[in-house]
């Protein structure tokens, strides 16, 4: 095949939820696009296998043999990893890593991504987040704001379709929303009680990626209203929630310009030193290992956090014999992530005549109220709060069958409130990734070896919130209240971010504030590799707004004959 009939405008790696919004905008824009996808094709409602089962068409109703238990023990941790979601993890063995600290790294290969298996909180950073570093002296500054940010959220939001409120909070800002999901009686009576004791602590509905009342431009793209069932990680036939599957990719297909290459392994992007400029991709086909080369003005790569610091640690030329765009050896450095690791239980006395309807596919959430308006000196960062009741532990028996034990199912037990942290953690020079010397995997890529762990501004802040979210419960009445600690390791909150951070600096950062490589502009990094902090917020919504911005930049260049 000639380089000609391997050449395009725009190539982009990775075809999740970052991925997807690349493409979009690229093949809108008339770039005619290649996605490449290591995994393999899904597409919306037809490769959703266990998307309408119920729990008795599965043999363990839902759960997994203990073989699966034993021989994939860090995606069984994750929260959801069963028998009707399996088909959208990658397992221990078949993409191995080397993990130096204990790192549990949730993998999604498929078209899509991991969009079909996120959790859907969508929240806007604000300035409190883009100058935290600045003000609190962490990582380095970013070199954007909210304000070069807020027309991308918007413009995300609208396509996407947002279930919240407007909350008028300034460092949690509004989006563009539709009709929020409701508080349960229990719910309402725990917000009451805690903002009539916490004036600095509001308490919201959080806002996710489902359509409550869908508009003409979802419409449009197929999609239909969440019916409120939270079977969301078998894949939505319904298009109730976003994913790259059900909206960004037929989005770009439809346009003619996109060009889908799934099973493509991206072992490498190709820096040719006589034009001193990158030029294309090398990718090796998952299945029979045949080697092809893509070439393309501009390249955005999108592989999740940590694949995206694989593929540029392992992209070496003459130029750069450390990885692309690694003159100041920061590549992989500052790596960090959302800390999970607090959780609180509780019952909740009364209100045995409510109940509820469907399984709200969102939490209650509770903006940080730690370093936003006031500095508290304790730790440097923020940490936000979700919390959500339900009646659970139906009054079952075990000696009980017959008529008496259909009674008891017909009568819901006590309500039960569950309380967690999503903690900001500092990066760090030493949390990092880097290629094994010795490890290949199965195409002949060096592993990746995680070194990433807590710290002591880690500790602090969860027994902060350990403290605060006991307290903030017995305020509102709850019993029984068991606040601990998980002591998971890092990486089951999935929210890994940077080691090819944002920065004004290329001595200090590798991307600037384009989301290009300093020294290779024809490439950008548009996940959670270009993070250069993690704020307290989910990252999702930043990483779309990204790269939707990026991607309407390389346009402009490519049309200005700076991207050639």
């Amino acid at each position: 095949m000639s380089k000609q009939q391997n050449e395009y405008d725009a190539i982009v790696i990775g075809s999740g939820i970052s991925g997807g919004w690349a493409a979009k905008e690229l093949c809108e824009k008339g770039a005619k696009t290649l996605v490449l996808e290591r995994g393999r094709p899904v597409k919306h409602i037809e490769d959703y296998p266990t998307a309408m089962k119920d729990p008795w068409d599965f043999d363990y109703r839902g759960r997994l043999p203990v073989g699966d238990e034993e021989k994939n023990p860090v995606v069984n941790r994750c929260y959801a990893y069963e028998d009707a979601t399996k088909q959208f993890f990658v397992k221990d063995e078949e993409h191995p890593y080397v993990q130096e600290k204990p790192f549990d790294w949730i993998r999604g290969y498929q078209e899509g991504g991991k969009s079909l298996i996120w959790a859907r909180q969508v929240q806007r950073w604000s300035d409190f987040e883009f100058e935290g570093p600045l003000k609190e002296g962490y990582a380095v500054d970013w070199p954007i704001r909210y304000k070069d940010l807020a027309p991308w959220y918007s413009h995300v939001e609208k396509f996407t379709g947002i279930s919240g409120n407007r909350d008028g909070i300034p460092h949690f800002p509004d989006s563009e929303v539709q009709k929020a999901f409701e508080f349960n009686c229990v719910e309402e009576e725990i917000k009451k009680k805690i903002t009539e004791k916490y004036a600095d602590r509001p308490v919201i509905m959080g806002r996710c990626a489902h359509l409550t009342e869908p508009q003409d431009i979802h419409k449009e793209q197929g999609r239909g209203q969440c019916q409120a069932r939270h079977l969301c990680y078998r894949g939505c036939p319904f298009g109730g929630y976003f994913s790259s599957n059900s909206a960004t990719l037929p989005w770009a297909a439809k346009t003619g310009n996109l060009t889908m290459r799934t099973h493509a392994v991206v072992e490498s992007i190709i820096y040719d030193d006589k034009p001193g400029k990158v030029t294309g991709v090398r990718v090796i086909d998952a299945n029979t290992k045949e080697v092809t080369e893509y070439f393309a003005k501009v390249i955005f790569v999108n592989a999740a956090c940590l694949n995206s610091n694989l593929i540029l640690l392992n992209s070496k030329s003459n130029r750069f014999p450390n990885g692309l765009g690694n003159d100041n050896g920061l590549l992989g450095r500052y790596v960090a992530f959302h800390n999970y690791r607090g959780n609180i239980s509780a019952q909740y006395d009364g209100f045995e005549d409510g109940y509820y309807y469907g399984r709200r596919p969102t939490s209650i959430f509770m903006p940080s109220f730690r370093n936003t308006l006031e500095r508290f000196p304790a730790f440097k960062g923020r940490y936000v709060t979700a919390f959500s009741a339900g009646r659970s532990g139906w009054n079952r028996g075990e000696a009980e069958v017959g008529a008496a034990l259909k009674e008891k199912l017909q009568k819901p037990g006590i309500w039960n409130v569950f309380m967690m942290l999503q903690g900001e953690t500092i990066p760090k020079y030493d949390n990092h990734v880097r290629l094994s010397d010795t490890d290949k995997d199965a195409w002949g890529i060096p592993q990746l070896v995680t070194s990433i762990d807590y710290d002591e501004n880690d500790e602090k802040m969860l027994q902060d919130f350990l403290e605060q979210g006991k307290e903030m419960l017995e305020a509102a009445g709850c019993v029984n209240i068991n606040a601990y600690d998980t002591k998971q390791a890092p990486g089951l909150d999935i929210h890994e971010m940077g080691g090819v951070r944002m920065g004004s600096d290329p001595k200090t950062s590798l991307l600037n504030k384009h989301n290009q490589l300093h020294l290779a502009r024809n490439v950008y990094v548009t996940d959670g590799a270009a993070m250069t902090s993690t704020g307290s917020q989910n990252p999702s919504l930043t990483f779309m707004a990204l790269a939707a911005r990026a991607a309407n930049h390389a346009i402009e260049e490519m049309k200005a004959g700076k991207l050639k």
